[in-house]
């Protein structure tokens, strides 16, 4: 009969392990490390596991032997393991409860499937570990004639198995789950490339104005959208739209409203043609479930220094004007991709030198702070917004995005976005 240790020795042992296996992420390093911890507390001769895991009845692998003259990975070369059917093992992967047999040589005969994993012993234990009640993985013990187990063990025995089984199953769980999650961000990845690759490559040369801009997404691809249109005469479209949503259902759609606004010439001006234009084939088409965009467009004439703008439902771009904010309100009509047949009014604002214009998303000023206690997290807001763009001065259009930027960053101590970010500065000079 086994001959258990000191409680305290047993209790050493243990508490070694464990820590050993606390850091593993390798399934089968995890088997290592914790059946060297096992054989230490109890000196177990041979083994045999079966498993029966994606395995048709009444099939079974043999996943371990203390017989195996080559260490096979059942994770990695579960094609090289031996496949079997029937016999005495394979009423042990079957039988779903732990079995005890005292008198093996009886019970096995020369013809059985498993004579050679199991030939030479005198009594066994089997352990199963559950899988939603399936015994499909079973660790056997095996016994030579002089050596028997003590039967008060075996409780804590199959807790201590079933308890491993199901660690090690999650442990694969979790690595399939970190593999998956890392193909998936490769293709988040890529989308998000395709994405940004729809926006302005370099920003256009306008006669009489400074531009800069800034993107920043919450994940690796985003829904905000902005776009310059070469107009005749010298005139410019700006363009800037925000979809519902993030990730890659709102870079979708903001990639086929991209593609939208540039697949038709003569539809960029006046602006509530470009909204309509927009607003009807994107209702009847592509929008579904509540998701809509918010779009703010306007068409920049150079020449006589006159900006005639509408929007869809967009945040109100800023003026800066002498030291004061003037926020561009128009009777607006709903976000894109709501119901068809909407109708965009205009208005039409007269631009002077010195004059700062600021067209932004919600990202901006819907920035969270940190978690305050029980406080409800601050949004950054226009207030703040407004402040920072006459603290801009006469500084260029590029110190103004900057200066926005790092106020952001300390107003959120640095914490990723939670929604797109996107800011056009244009300077008249």
């Amino acid at each position: 009969m086994f001959k258990r240790l000191p409680w305290q020795d047993e209790l050493a042992i243990v508490d070694r392990t464990m820590k050993a296996i606390s850091g593993v992420v390798d399934p089968e390093e995890l088997v290592a490390v914790y059946w060297e911890g096992i054989g230490e507390l109890l000196p177990i001769p041979a083994y045999v596991s079966t498993s029966r895991r994606n395995v048709e009845p009444p099939f079974y692998l043999i996943t371990r032997s203390s017989r195996f003259t080559e260490h096979f990975n059942p994770w990695t070369q579960r094609d090289r393991l031996p496949r079997m059917s029937g016999g005495l093992l394979g009423e042990l992967a079957y039988a779903n409860r732990p079995v005890i047999i005292d008198d093996l040589p009886a019970r096995l005969t020369a013809d059985d499937p498993g004579h050679f994993y199991l030939e030479g012993f005198q009594s066994l234990v089997a352990l199963p570990q559950y899988d939603d009640g399936e015994g499909l993985n079973v660790t056997i013990m095996l016994m030579p004639p002089g050596l028997e187990p003590d039967p008060t063990m075996i409780p804590m025995l199959h807790w201590q198995s079933g308890l491993f089984g199901r660690g090690t199953q999650n442990l694969v769980l979790r690595n399939q789950l970190a593999g998956a999650w890392a193909a998936l961000d490769r293709e988040l990845q890529a989308v998000g490339e395709i994405q940004r690759s729809l926006l302005p490559a370099d920003l256009p040369t306008i006669p009489g104005c400074e531009l800069a801009a800034s993107y920043q997404t919450s994940a690796r691809a985003g829904g905000d959208y902005y776009d310059f249109f070469p107009l005749g005469g010298g005139g410019w479209g700006l363009f800037i739209a925000d979809v519902s949503g993030h990730g890659t259902p709102a870079a979708v759609l903001m990639a086929i409203t991209h593609a939208i606004a540039h697949a038709q010439p003569g539809t960029h001006a006046p602006p509530e043609m470009l909204l309509t234009y927009l607003n009807d084939r994107l209702a009847r088409a592509y929008t579904r479930g509540g998701t809509f965009i918010t779009a703010f467009y306007a068409v920049l004439d150079p020449a006589t220094r006159t900006l005639t703008y509408a929007t869809a439902g967009h945040n109100p771009p800023r003026l800066v004007r002498d030291g004061a904010v003037i926020s561009l309100n128009a009777d607006g009509g709903l976000p894109l991709g709501i119901f068809p047949n909407q109708s965009y009014e205009q208005s039409t604002v007269s631009l002077q030198a010195g004059d700062l214009l600021l067209l932004y998303t919600d990202g901006i000023t819907e920035a969270m702070a940190p978690l305050d206690g029980a406080k409800s997290r601050e949004l950054f807001g226009t207030e703040r917004l407004d402040k920072l763009l006459v603290g801009c001065g006469a500084g260029n259009a590029g110190e103004c995005i900057s200066k926005i930027r790092s106020a952001l960053a300390v107003f959120s101590e640095n914490a990723p976005p939670t929604d797109d970010q996107t800011l056009i500065v244009i300077r008249c000079v």
